[in-house]
C-alpha cells in the first residue's frame, strides 16, 4: 500500500502527461486542417522524469521487472491505450481489450477466444489481474516469459490469427498519429527511433503489470480483519476450502490462489501445472490432439493434459472454466474435482478422466453436500475485487471501441 503523498504524485503526473500530450496532438491537428505547419516544433519532446510508483494491495511484493524494460507513468499511459486501441487489429474492430474485457477480470466470457478473422483459438481468454507475479503466462508452456514475449503473440499469432497485427501499418500509424507521436517520445525518451513494436510490446507490458487486484472482502478479513464483509456462510465454505478433506489449496494456494508467486525480491519460481482428469480418450490417458497440454514442449508422457493452474482471484467473474472452456460454472466445477475427474459419456471426447493414469495426485475426490456446495461457493464470491473491475485507471482512456 501507498501513502496518500505517492498517490497524488501519481495521479497528477498522469493527469500532466495526459494533458500535455492531448494539448499537442490538438494543436497538430489544427495545424493539419488549417494546412498549415504547426505552430511548434518539439526538438525534445516535454517528459516528466518522475519515479513510477507501485500502488500495491496490502500484501503483495514489488513485481518483477525486466532490468532492460523499467517501469515509468508515460509507458503505463502508452500501453492503457494500445491497449484498447481496434486500429492495430487487421478488422479494425478488435484490440487487446476484446479478449479482455475489464468487467469480466479482463477475461471475454467465451469458452474459447475469438481471433479478428473470426477464427476460434484453441484455449480461453485468461484472466489478466495480477499477471504481473505469474511464473509462466501460458496455459501449457513453462517458457513463456515475461510479458513483453508473451504480449508479442497475440499481436502476431497465425494459427490462427489473433490481432494479426501488420508491424508496418502499426508503425506508420504511431507516427502520423499526433497523440502517439508525444506518447511514444514520452515514453522512450532519448531514443533515436522510438515507433516501434517492441516499444509497443513493452508498454502494453507495462500497463498489464498495473492490474492489480487485492481488495476482496477475503483480503478486507485477513488484512484488516473486516470481519462484517464475511457472512457466516462463506466462513465455512473457507474452512471448507482450506481442509484436508477438500485440499482446494494444495494447488490453489498462495497470494494468487494459484501456486508460487514471481516477485522483484525472490528467483522466478518453477510454474505449476496439473492434470485434473478434464480428458482420458484412451488408457493412456491422451487428451485432444489439438491441444494435449504441457507435453507439447517437454515431449515427456507424464505431461500429458498437465496446463498451468489458474488463479482463482475473482473466480466468479471469469467463466467458463479450465484452459478449453469446457467446464461453464463454478457448480460443475466442484463436482468434477469431487468426483476425482470428469467422465464424457459419448461424442468424440468420450472417457472417464477419473482413470487418467497421469493425473495429478492431489486430485482424489471428496464427497460434499448441495449445502457445502452453497458454502464453498459463497467462499469464492469473497475473492471477487468490485474496485478492480471498476477501477477507471484501467479502463479506456479515450474510447476507443467507439471511434
Amino acid at each position: 500500500m501507498v501513502g496518500p503523498r505517492a498517490r497524488e504524485a501519481r495521479r497528477r503526473l498522469h493527469i500532466a502527461t495526459t494533458v500535455c500530450a492531448v494539448l499537442f496532438a490538438c494543436a497538430a491537428e489544427t495545424a493539419r486542417d488549417l494546412e498549415a505547419e504547426p505552430p511548434f516544433v518539439l526538438e525534445r519532446p516535454f517528459v516528466l522524469e518522475l519515479p513510477f510508483v507501485w500502488e500495491l494491495p496490502l500484501g503483495f511484493p514489488i513485481p518483477p521487472i525486466p532490468a532492460e524494460n523499467p517501469m515509468s507513468e508515460a509507458k503505463v499511459t502508452l500501453g492503457r491505450r494500445l491497449f484498447y486501441d481496434t486500429r492495430l487489429s487487421q478488422s479494425g474492430r478488435d484490440s487487446c481489450a476484446s479478449c479482455h474485457r475489464q468487467e469480466l477480470a479482463f477475461t471475454d466470457g467465451r469458452p474459447r477466444a475469438i481471433g479478428a478473422t473470426g477464427e476460434e483459438h484453441r484455449r480461453g481468454a485468461p484472466s489478466l489481474a495480477n499477471i504481473a507475479y505469474r511464473a509462466s503466462l501460458g496455459w501449457g508452456d513453462p517458457e513463456l516469459h515475461p510479458l513483453e514475449a508473451q504480449v508479442e503473440i497475440p499481436m502476431f499469432n497465425t494459427e490462427p490469427v489473433e490481432l494479426g497485427v501488420d508491424a508496418e501499418r502499426a508503425v506508420a500509424l504511431f507516427r502520423d498519429d499526433p497523440l502517439y507521436a508525444i506518447l511514444f517520445a514520452a515514453a522512450f525518451p532519448g531514443e533515436r527511433e522510438p515507433f516501434s513494436i517492441e516499444h509497443a510490446a513493452r508498454a502494453i507490458a507495462c500497463f498489464e503489470r498495473t492490474l492489480l487486484s487485492g481488495n476482496s472482502p477475503y483480503d478486507r478479513l485477513l488484512f484488516l480483519d473486516e470481519r462484517d464483509a464475511f457472512p457466516s456462510q462463506a466462513w465455512r465454505g473457507m474452512r471448507l476450502f482450506f481442509s484436508e478433506a477438500l485440499r482446494c489449496a494444495d494447488c490453489h494456494s498462495g497470494l494468487l490462489f494459484a501456486g508460487a508467486v514471481a516477485s522483484a525480491e525472490r528467483r522466478r519460481p518453477v510454474p505449476e501445472f496439473h492434470n485434473i482428469g478434464l480428458y482420458a480418450l484412451d488408457a493412456r490417458g491422451s487428451y485432444p490432439a489439438r491441444d494435449p497440454g504441457l507435453v507439447a514442449h517437454t515431449g515427456r508422457a507424464e505431461d500429458q493434459g498437465r496446463f498451468r493452474t489458474p488463479s482463482l482471484r475473482n473466480v466468479a467473474l471469469t467463466a467458463p472454466y479450465m484452459h478449453d472452456g469446457s467446464v461453464p460454472t463454478l457448480e460443475a466445477v466442484i463436482d468434477l474435482y469431487a468426483a476425482g475427474g470428469r467422465t464424457i459419456a459419448a461424442g468424440p471426447y468420450r472417457g472417464d478422466g477419473r482413470a487418467n493414469p497421469h493425473k495429478s495426485a492431489e486430485l482424489t475426490g471428496f464427497a460434499i453436500s448441495a449445502e457445502q456446495k452453497r458454502d464453498l461457493l459463497a467462499f469464492l464470491a469473497t475473492l471477487t475485487d468490485a474496485g478492480f473491475v471498476n477501477d477507471p485507471r484501467f479502463s479506456d482512456p479515450w474510447r476507443l471501441k467507439d471511434d
